[in-house]
């Protein structure tokens, strides 16, 4: 359980970087840093197919064609979301609207993965449900207060930014109920081949996506200097860095973390990827949180260690397995 929170630490702390590359580009278009990231990612991952070919040929076309969806959703769509929404929103209010998903995946998984990896029951997960929930109050209030008192804020432009930052929890709420099928169905597959798998399925996907977006801005006769925008190198660095540290090796750490702990309880440690790009916001613009920011921080990470210690209650049936351990149900109901 404890290793497997560690691994959901150091996924959190990598993912978090995702949210200030739009704001370290704010000339460049979401759609061109979405695909640019995962392109970054395919071309990664595939040295690293070489390295895991013997894994990699174990998957069936249907591995691939599960690959191929979770890099559509959980990684090109989802980020493409995010990116447009932090442009919007700026970065507080998107990050603290992600930041309700380890209650959503929390609930989600609860009332459909019962069977599989133990009831959490809801009196002892509200407690902690309780203090996150408070938490995120807690920062979006300072946030929306200095929003109020911006005499420049575009109301209509934050407005949309929020409704694209409730598309991408909607995005990443599927993810990682859909990834954990597919890892805990197979206990016996390398969590990093899985990554790389998923590196390789958004390759084409990207290429794809990177060659209509340049093809519809010629067409629009957009003046944007593409390929690779007004500082290429800039662009291509971060894009790389993003590309190694959140997209793949945070999405080995994550699933590391998803085949060691229960979905309810993993899904609660996204709370880390909140906690890591609110530092990363502070950092950038050099300012201290403010004290209710820090007590929001704190509840949040009240909220996390009160549900690593909830046990789930197993089923009869499942006798034998401890919290914590992988439940092998391959025989119950397709994902």
């Amino acid at each position: 359980m404890w290793i497997g929170t560690l691994y959901a630490l150091a996924a959190g702390l990598m993912w978090g970087l995702v949210f200030i590359g739009p704001l370290l580009l704010p000339e460049y278009p979401a759609a061109l840093q979405s695909v640019g990231r995962y392109l970054a990612f395919g071309l990664i991952a595939l040295p690293l197919a070489w390295l895991n070919r013997g894994a990699l040929r174990q998957l069936r076309r249907a591995d691939w064609l599960e690959a191929l969806k979770l890099a559509a959703i959980g990684n090109l769509l989802y980020y493409l979301c995010l990116a447009s929404a932090i442009q919007r929103a700026g970065g507080p209010l998107p990050t603290m609207i992600i930041g309700t998903l380890p209650v959503v995946i929390a609930i989600a998984a609860n009332l459909r993965n019962a069977r599989r990896d133990g009831r959490l029951p809801w009196r002892r997960l509200a407690p902690s449900l309780a203090l996150i929930a408070a938490g995120i109050a807690c920062v979006n209030r300072v946030e929306l207060a200095a929003l109020r008192h911006d005499a420049h804020a575009d109301l209509a432009r934050y407005a949309s930014g929020a409704l694209l930052a409730c598309v991408a929890v909607a995005c990443w709420t599927w993810y990682p109920l859909r990834n954990a099928d597919w890892l805990r169905h197979h206990p016996g597959r390398s969590p990093r081949a899985w990554a790389t798998a998923q590196g390789i399925a958004t390759l084409p996907l990207a290429l794809a996506g990177y060659a209509l977006l340049w093809g519809g801005m010629a067409a629009a006769g957009r003046h944007f200097p593409m390929p690779l925008g007004p500082r290429p190198w800039f662009f291509v660095g971060l894009m790389a860095a993003i590309g190694l540290f959140a997209s793949w090796l945070g999405t080995v750490c994550w699933n590391e973390a998803s085949q060691r702990m229960p979905t309810a309880l993993a899904g609660q440690l996204i709370v880390f990827e909140t906690l890591a790009a609110l530092g990363y916001a502070f950092a950038l613009r050099g300012q201290v949180p403010a004290p209710q920011t820090l007590l929001g921080i704190a509840l949040l990470v009240g909220g996390v260690v009160w549900a690593v210690r909830v046990k789930p209650e197993l089923p009869p049936g499942h006798a034998g397995a401890a919290a914590g351990e992988v439940v092998d149900d391959t025989k119950g109901t397709a994902p």
